[in-house]
């Protein structure tokens, strides 16, 4: 799966995500629509949807199925 995660960090450069944000991706991983993760999390959609951001910001990545892919390829999910 070469092509999907831009190359930004390093092995030297480790990123730590919080629970509750692998939380957030693992509800993601399954498909459930964002309104679902956010009742399921007792947070709004638009939470849901900053903290998403948020966790892309912090990966330097651009789109939310690429922090579940860089969580699923550590084993975080």
């Amino acid at each position: 799966m070469t092509g999907i995660l831009p190359a930004v960090r390093d092995a030297d450069d480790p990123v730590e995500l919080s629970e509750e944000d692998l939380k957030l991706l693992r509800l993601l991983a399954t498909g459930l629509p964002i309104d679902a993760v956010a009742r399921r999390l007792d947070l709004s959609g638009r939470t849901v949807r900053r903290r998403t951001r948020a966790i892309c910001d912090q990966l330097g990545l651009t789109a939310p199925v690429q922090a579940i892919v860089w969580a699923a390829h550590r084993r975080l999910l």
